[in-house]
């Protein structure tokens, strides 16, 4: 029980809290009332569910448990409203996503706990996903809702974290959630491998991606599917709620059948990947597609691909920065990234590639897809081999740092003159020490005002236009189609932001939730107003007074003003250092074809195999230099 992954049940509900699709797994749910019967004590003394409940049980806990907990998410951590054996009394944000149910029995009225629920929210659904586990972890579970300390001390006996870590089912359960909620939200996307030659991108990548026909995924032909249908597969193994519904649509009803019983049979996650399984019902099987003998054909590519040959790879980052402009805080950039593949080969060959920059100074963290060969970190110049799956897969994710600097650099300035009038100031400097073939599609700095409505602005920046909104002010310094590339680019932009009057209003619930703190009324005000050097100071205490405490969903908002966002893509190679050496990708069986190389980050092997590049922005944040900003102490070398 404790090496795989097994599945109890599931269920789908909607944000109005009613139940609209469920499946239980009788196979499953019999070894857990074995499990139960073996350890009678879990029964009588830990008041565990013996068996599962009903979607009217459910549905009546959830909303329980979210006026107990708050939200959906619940707080996760303990706080004045905790109630002994809820999940915020665990005081661990590990249950905001996992979770626990308590019902009632209709024999003993005893409140029976649930535990644990994998709960993934997508769209205006909430998935719950109860993985089969041990006894024992259960009552120790049931031990943590109890304790009279809080939080998951250093040495500690019992703690969350360490029993979820020995959990390999949680993992499996988190990945048939989001997978849930990419099929009934209509999600359901592969890596992109090449960007469609739409109007939206321009610029050089669509006159490259166009004028070698590559336009979209490659689809697979619809030919005759043997057996059964998708609304007629077997379902033996699991016993679904298919009492009538509304909200969810019969499509998506039996996309959501087709996918468990072919997924997932008799509740053991098998393969997860939606296009695998929809490639199979879509083509079916055929003595053609039989391997030769002296080859074993792997899990993850379930029928042979028949027609034109080739590879395409993409190289896609994402750049994540906090730029501070200050001496006692360091600037922080941080890039992840991953490589997209699309092998569109015949029979089971390998695949076999150096990668350029995995030394450790740029890249520290690495993953790999299951069908590659995974080489010893550490050098700079390694062969990777793979066995290619079908379709658009991620061959490689990675976390590292920018060998080439910051793409934007400079720092923005925001104080405010009067209670609703602030002066900004930006001076920026683009792709600095930057060169071809790296270019600048677009670049846009938005700075967002949460809690103050936005009445006018004055100011014209050097290069670029501005747009207002109710509670933001864009400044679009490059747009698209007219990309920078080979030089560097300075851009200021200075003005003034006027805000609608304030109007203070006070958080009832921030104020339950931090504990009832009274405003102190000292003389540091009055001594302040004859000192016109402290009026900004003054000015944003008497704001801040009134602000709403933020959500934890919105780590950037906690003051009115504090920041800018800065949003761009780079096309033409990675930040990292990160490449794929073209000349030397190798196919076995060899393919025999002449190999052609191509300088415009558009590689063309053996008229086979394409490579694009582009880097995009995450969090690029500019903190405000005259405000405050969160920051945290780097450990020392």
């Amino acid at each position: 029980m404790r090496s795989s992954c097994r599945i109890r049940a599931l269920w789908i509900l909607t944000n109005q809290d009613t139940v609209l699709f469920s499946r239980r797994f009788p196979v499953v749910e019999k070894r857990w009332r074995a499990a139960c019967e073996r350890d009678e004590s879990c029964l009588k003394e830990y008041n565990v569910l013996p068996s599962l409940p009903t979607d009217s049980e459910i549905a009546a806990a959830f909303i329980d448990r979210k006026k107990r907990e708050g939200s959906a998410r619940g707080f996760g951590i303990r706080i004045n409203q905790s109630v002994e054996g809820s999940d915020s009394w665990v005081d661990d944000p590990i249950t905001r996503h996992i979770i626990s149910l308590c019902t009632k029995t209709e024999e003993d009225e005893k409140n029976r706990i649930l535990w644990p629920l994998v709960l993934h929210i997508k769209g205006h659904y909430c998935i719950l996903v109860l993985p089969l586990v041990e006894p024992d972890h259960l009552k120790t579970y049931t031990r943590m809702c109890t304790r009279s300390d809080c939080g998951n001390a250093v040495g500690a006996d019992e703690s969350l974290s360490p029993l979820l870590l020995n959990l390999p089912s949680i993992t499996g359960a988190f990945m048939v959630g989001h997978m849930i909620g990419d099929i009934i939200t209509g999600d359901v996307t592969e890596p992109e491998i090449v960007i469609s030659a739409s109007p939206s991108v321009g610029g050089l990548l669509d006159s490259l991606t166009g004028s070698i026909g590559i336009s979209a995924r490659a689809k697979p032909v619809a030919a005759p599917v043997v057996g059964s249908t998708a609304s007629g597969a077997a379902t033996s193994g699991a016993m679904a709620s298919d009492a009538p519904k509304l909200g969810l649509r019969p499509l998506d009803r039996d996309a959501i059948r087709s996918f468990i019983s072919s997924a997932m049979p008799f509740g053991t996650p098998l393969d997860l990947n939606y296009t695998n399984i929809s490639a199979v019902k879509i083509n079916g099987f055929a003595s053609a597609d039989i391997p030769p003998a002296d080859q074993k054909q792997p899990a993850w590519k379930p029928y042979l691909y028949r027609g034109k040959q080739r590879i395409l790879f993409t190289i896609h980052e994402t750049v994540h920065a906090a730029m501070y402009d200050r001496d006692e805080i360091p600037d922080s950039i941080k890039i992840s990234g991953q490589v997209n593949c699309r092998a569109e080969l015949e029979g089971l060959p390998d695949v076999m590639f150096p990668l350029i920059g995995l030394d450790t100074a740029r890249v520290e963290l690495l993953s790999f897809h299951l069908c590659a060969q995974v080489p010893e970190h550490g050098n700079e110049k390694q062969a990777l081999v793979f066995s290619p799956p079908l379709g658009n897969f991620v061959l490689m994710r990675y976390e590292g740092f920018s060998g080439m600097g910051p793409p934007i650099k400079g720092f923005y300035q925001l104080s405010m003159v009067s209670e609703n009038e602030g002066a900004f100031l930006f001076k920026l400097r683009l792709m600095e020490g930057y060169r071809a073939p790296l270019s600048m599609d677009f670049c846009t700095v938005t700075m967002p005002f949460p809690r103050r409505r936005v009445l006018s602005f004055d100011g014209t920046p050097s290069i670029g236009t501005v747009s207002v909104a109710e509670h933001l002010v864009e400044w679009k310094i490059i747009t698209t189609g007219r990309g920078v590339s080979g030089k560097s680019v300075e851009a200021t932009f200075p003005g003034t932001v006027k805000f609608a009057p304030w109007q203070p209003q006070r958080s009832p619930s921030s104020r339950a939730i931090l504990g009832n703190m009274e405003d102190e009324e000292s003389d540091a005000e009055t001594e302040s107003t004859n000192n016109m050097a402290n009026v900004e100071d003054l000015l944003t205490e008497k704001m801040n007074k009134d602000l709403h405490t933020v959500d934890l969903e919105e780590p950037f908002c906690w003051q009115a003003y504090d920041y800018a966002k800065v949003s761009f893509k780079i096309m033409g190679g990675s930040l990292s250092g990160m490449s794929i050496d073209p000349k030397s990708v190798s196919i076995f069986p060899a393919v025999k074809a002449p190999v052609e190389f191509s300088t415009q980050q558009l590689f063309d092997i053996c008229n086979q195999a394409y490579l694009l590049s582009q880097v995009t922005s995450g969090d690029y944040i500019l903190w405000n230099t005259l405000g405050k900003c969160p920051v945290a102490a780097a450990p020392k070398a």
